[in-house]
């Protein structure tokens, strides 16, 4: 799937010195990135979605003691 994105001036220099010095190309670098980055996204947006979910008490909330309890490790 092609997608474009838009690099302000400084990362886009970044990014063609590291392809030219590297003989791989921009392209190569920007697929790295997502496929290494995405999983930090996803852990940190998803993350942030339920702690807002949490505060305004949509989101269901368990103590230590009720999870050990349910799991049965207080006995």
């Amino acid at each position: 799937m092609a997608t474009s994105i838009r690099l302000d001036p400084i990362t886009e220099q970044r990014l063609g010195n590291l392809a030219a010095k590297t003989g791989r190309t921009k392209a190569f670098y920007l697929r790295e990135l997502v496929t290494n980055g995405l999983e930090d996204l996803e852990d940190y947006y998803l993350a942030a979605a339920t702690m807002e979910r949490v505060r305004k008490g949509e989101e269901k909330v368990y103590s230590a003691a009720e999870v050990r309890k349910d799991l049965g490790l207080d006995d």
